[in-house]
């Protein structure tokens, strides 16, 4: 989407969110009807107070007083109806949009591939799917709606002050260019204000959310002092940036009153000389004048205000948008589906770069029979993480194939895909949700009795039922209540209730103690058996049992073989890698 900085309105924009709110015509044609009703009622009220003047003061009519009065209380009445009309409509419409919006963007964020998220911020992200959305909502409730009704009212002002004196209607549109060319200035200029403000409100979110997530590494590196200058130069420029848009209201709406003031005087001072001279201009009309001014330039004074509402919702629209528009997903045009898969995997040949040009994997080749444990191992960087992202595809490769029983992955459905894959990573990730929640990813499909015989199936009930609550234990945000062992039992037994044909073991013993260890080689042990099983291990003594053992260095397969196998090739990578981390473990304290 181009860049709309620096114009007043974006119609391409508006449009575009317009279509958000054509399922809620009818809501839209309420408030519609609420807006120009309310417009030629407010109007009313002056009319008849220039009658009670003109006709029941000045030729001492009570009872036309008594009537003009009515009539005013009653214009009043609908005022107040029609306003709850329109305030409560417009507000709704603007909820729903959000809401759909919201919805929407959540679903395409679902969708993008891994390399999205490896470059983006999750406190912008974050800011676009809550608090950017929120603002929109403003675009409905307080800005395009009301902006509309504001200029409907000027509209019928208008007609009332020509019907009344043609005169003095002039000595007002008179001074009228100069509060619209002021509005216009103004509008540009909040514009690029708000377009900065958005900035840095994303700014500080990504900064806050990374501090509180990093907070351990803040607080072991003595980084405190650090980060709290950094945070103060990131929150100084986001006042910098609102305090922009408060010199601009602060030149505005001075000048707006002054033009008021400037008008009214003119009218009284014009009115006042003619008022004995002239049929037209009476001491009501006058004073109606003075009310229509008021509610001629004061709604082009609010206008400004709700056009700084509308700005920024649209600008938080545009930045949304630009999240709906990015086309960053994995393409699924598979039309297979993986029926009694026996779990053969082939790589043939596959090639594949995070950033062009700079390849990661560099023609890899390699076959795991159904029901075999293959190993990876390698140094970091050596490209063994690539290989279980891209079997899952996170990720496009850039040439060869992958192939599941003989089928391309690419020409499998990706959801039946991922069905057949259950991956334990060495990072585990919870939510801050029940244990059972956290096995279950809430898949009705699996009752809590089936997920208690799991756990005992593969020993880590006795472990679950230890904790407060059980299965139904609040393990907090990250799992920040279980330690990384009791994390890594969890992912298994979330691996195993899920049933898959192939089982992805990413670095899943490297950070636990000896006890959860022994745990998670017997869980491995149960969950692998009769399985196509991948292992990256970093623990050489955790693969020896594995059907056949990769070793893979700068993106390329180096050597295969069986433990005992590789052990024999002298000078060869697995050697130096099982002796450098024998000879560590021997010399460890």
């Amino acid at each position: 989407m181009a860049d709309s900085k620096g114009k007043a309105f974006d119609t391409k924009l508006f449009k575009r969110l317009l279509r958000f709110a054509i399922p809620y015509k009818w809501q839209l044609y309420v408030a519609a009807i609420a807006a120009i009703l309310l417009s030629v009622f407010a109007a009313l009220n002056p009319f008849f107070m220039k009658d009670a003047i003109d006709i029941g003061i000045t030729q001492k009519k009570p009872e036309s007083l008594i009537f003009f009065i009515t009539m005013m209380g009653l214009v009043l009445l609908g005022q107040v109806i029609f306003q709850l009309l329109f305030i409560y409509f417009s507000n709704w419409i603007g909820q729903q949009v959000i809401r759909d919006i919201r919805v929407k963007l959540f679903e395409h964020m679902l969708q993008f591939k891994m390399q999205y998220y490896d470059t983006s911020a999750v406190g912008r992200l974050v800011t676009r799917a809550v608090g950017d959305i929120e603002t929109i909502a403003s675009i409905f409730s307080q800005g395009l709606f009301m902006i509309i009704a504001d200029l409907l009212k000027m509209g019928v002002v208008l007609g009332f002050m020509f019907w009344e004196s043609w005169q003095l209607t002039l000595i007002v549109l008179a001074v009228f260019p100069v509060i619209l060319y002021a509005t216009r200035v103004f509008q540009r200029a909040m514009k690029v204000a708000f377009e900065e403000v958005r900035t840095q409100v994303s700014n500080l979110n990504t900064f806050v959310q990374e501090r509180v997530t990093g907070m351990k590494i803040v607080q072991i590196f003595n980084r405190e002092k650090i980060e709290h200058e950094k945070f103060k130069a990131i929150n100084k420029k986001h006042m910098d940036a609102w305090n922009k848009t408060v010199w601009y209201n602060s030149f505005f709406f001075p000048i707006a009153e002054m033009c008021t003031s400037i008008t009214i005087g003119l009218v009284v001072w014009y009115g006042g000389l003619h008022v004995a001279e002239s049929e037209a201009i009476t001491l009501g009309v006058i004073t109606a004048f003075i009310s229509y001014i008021q509610m001629l330039f004061t709604p082009l004074r609010q206008i400004a205000d709700k056009f700084n509402t509308l700005q920024m919702g649209m600008v938080a629209a545009n930045r949304v948008f630009k999240i709906l528009d990015t086309n960053s997903q994995i393409i699924d045009v598979g039309t297979k589906e993986l029926k009694n898969v026996t779990g053969k995997i082939t790589f043939d040949n596959v090639r594949f770069s995070y950033v062009a040009g700079e390849e990661v994997l560099k023609g890899v080749s390699f076959t795991a029979e159904p029901g075999q444990t293959i190993a990876i191992v390698g140094s970091t960087g050596a490209g063994k993480s690539t290989i279980i992202n891209l079997l899952s595809r996170f990720y496009e490769i850039d040439s060869g194939r992958i192939t599941i029983d003989g089928t391309s992955i690419a020409d499998i459905k990706l959801k039946e895909l991922r069905k057949e894959i259950a991956v334990v990573l060495q990072d585990v990730f919870l939510f801050a949700d029940s244990i059972l929640n956290n096995i279950t990813l809430n898949d009705p499909s699996i009752s809590e009795e089936t997920v208690i015989a799991s756990a005992k199936a593969i020993g880590v009930h006795k472990f679950i039922s230890s904790l407060p609550d059980g299965y139904h234990y609040n393990v907090k945000e990250r799992g920040a209540m279980l330690s990384s062992g009791q994390r890594q039992l969890i992912a298994f037994l979330r691996a195993y209730v899920s049933n898959p044909s192939i089982l992805i073991l990413d670095e899943a013993t490297s950070s636990v103690d000896s006890h959860s260890e022994q745990l998670i080689q017997k869980a491995i042990g149960k969950i692998t058996k009769g399985r196509t099983s991948i292992v990256i291990a970093h623990r050489l003594a955790t693969i020896k049992k594995a059907d056949l053992i990769m070793v893979m260095d700068k993106g390329r397969v180096v050597e295969k073989g069986t433990h005992k196998e590789l052990l024999k090739n002298e000078g060869g990578h697995y050697q130096a890698l099982y002796e450098a981390q024998f000879t560590e473990i021997a010399t460890s304290p």
